[in-house]
């Protein structure tokens, strides 16, 4: 049945371009919600897999976004050369993966709350940087890219990297890596001393995530032909990744997917009909999350004995959400409940 429903939204996305009513306005938000859900699942790598809460990843977005752009832009800003589009990107990732994995092996040797911190000042430290850098960043001017409106090759190719990222998270977690992250995030000290490299590990993975997330970044820039520091370098696109992956589950598979969709189209809504209070509302979702939710709607879900799909199958067949036998119940022994003294 997962399988059924996965290959029907798959479908759906895949001929949803093809639909003559399907405008360039809906692909273009269809494709911003492709890059919230690329940035949560990257975040998700270094918080939720190795515990390493990141409160500046959104530095990585905005490095592979400049990068290109800088290669890209035709204005006077100390290159100037107009790259083309593939090679740019191409070096804007690079840029963030290399930068991920200089600055990762400096403050990945902190732990909680230091680490967050420092990757916060990292991430501040960044955009002042791009801001008062002006003959190569354009300053707080930004820059512009030379316009490219095929809106659907930008989706295309946005859904094709959420799709393989996705694929590539989930055969990661079946692997003697992803068990050594997990057993990091739970106690890297025990880690270590079973022999596993933590820090070298835990690097590696931050490196691929800040690449990837520079991809999406590259790819945005030129999508949206311009960029500033106040953009690229936004605090919302990491509070967005936290906020996603919490609310769809912090270390599963799924999660971040689920909850980028869930906060997406729900900060849409909000956007449209409560402008004056989105950001109030925003703050007590979060809320609600961290009391009520702790393990996202993947652990909702789980604590009634059900994936996301048999949730929606058992809707279907009954109306109402099944629920997983107790264990007494499943060898056969009848259940009675216990009297208080």
């Amino acid at each position: 049945m997962g399988a059924v429903l996965l290959a029907l939204v798959l479908t759906w996305l895949v001929l949803l371009p093809l639909w003559p009513a399907t405008s360039d306005s809906t692909l273009f938000t269809m494709t911003l919600m492709f890059t919230s859900i690329g940035v949560a699942i990257n975040w998700n790598l270094t918080g939720g897999f190795t515990g390493y809460i990141d409160f500046g990843h959104a530095v990585w977005f905005g490095i592979g976004a400049y990068t290109t752009a800088i290669m890209m832009s035709r204005q006077t800003n100390g290159l100037g050369i107009g790259w083309p589009p593939i090679p740019a990107i191409a070096l804007g990732v690079v840029a963030a993966g290399v930068a991920a994995a200089l600055i990762g092996r400096a403050t990945m040797r902190l732990r909680g709350p230091y680490f967050s911190v420092a990757m916060l000042a990292t991430f501040v430290a960044m955009r002042e940087i791009v801001r008062v850098w002006g003959g190569l960043t354009g300053g707080g001017v930004g820059l512009t890219l030379p316009p490219y409106l095929n809106r659907s090759l930008f989706y295309f190719i946005e859904l094709v990297l959420v799709v393989a990222l996705g694929v590539f998270v989930w055969w990661l977690r079946g692997t003697r890596v992803g068990t050594a992250l997990v057993a990091i995030r739970e106690d890297e000290v025990g880690a270590e001393m079973r022999g596993i490299a933590t820090t070298r590990l835990k690097v590696a993975v931050f490196s691929f995530a800040g690449a990837s997330t520079g991809l999406f970044g590259g790819l945005w820039a030129y999508q949206n032909t311009f960029v500033d520091p106040d953009v690229a370098f936004t605090e919302v696109r990491t509070l967005d990744a936290v906020m996603g992956t919490m609310l769809g589950g912090i270390g599963t598979v799924a999660g971040p997917i689920l909850g980028s969709v869930v906060l997406y189209w729900l900060r849409e809504f909000l956007w449209a009909n409560l402008l004056d209070v989105h950001l109030i509302a925003q703050g007590v979702l979060l809320i609600v999350i961290v009391l009520f939710m702790p393990r996202g709607l993947a652990g909702w879900f789980d604590r009634r004995g059900t994936s996301i799909t048999e949730m929606w199958s058992g809707w279907l067949r009954r109306g109402s959400l099944p629920v997983r036998p107790r264990s007494d119940d499943r060898r056969g022994v009848e259940s009675t409940p216990r009297e208080d003294p």
